[in-house]
């Protein structure tokens, strides 16, 4: 089964594609693809991840062809970042 686990940082979006030869959790797929050895921050378990766009729990079961995210906390309130913004101009 052919997956993707996909962490994106500010300029740099690092992507792992492997294949599986059994059914897999996300978490599991995240600590095979070495992401948290790279990325410590990563490894606390703390951030949330999905599957293309939708937020799961870790222990979801991948299908093939999934695609695993792994989202970083936001620095600022997409809301406070546009009010920002417009104070600007």
């Amino acid at each position: 089964m052919k997956i993707s686990v996909v962490y994106a940082l500010p300029g740099r979006q690092v992507v792992r594609e492997f294949d599986l030869d059994r059914e897999t959790t996300v978490a599991e797929a995240i600590r095979h693809s070495g992401l948290p050895v790279e990325f410590p921050e990563i490894g606390a378990n703390t951030m949330l991840v999905g599957i293309y766009g939708k937020v799961v729990m870790r222990s979801a079961l991948l299908k093939p062809g999934d695609r695993v995210e792994i989202y970083r906390p936001l620095k600022l309130d997409p809301k406070a970042a546009r009010f920002k913004r417009v104070r600007k101009r």
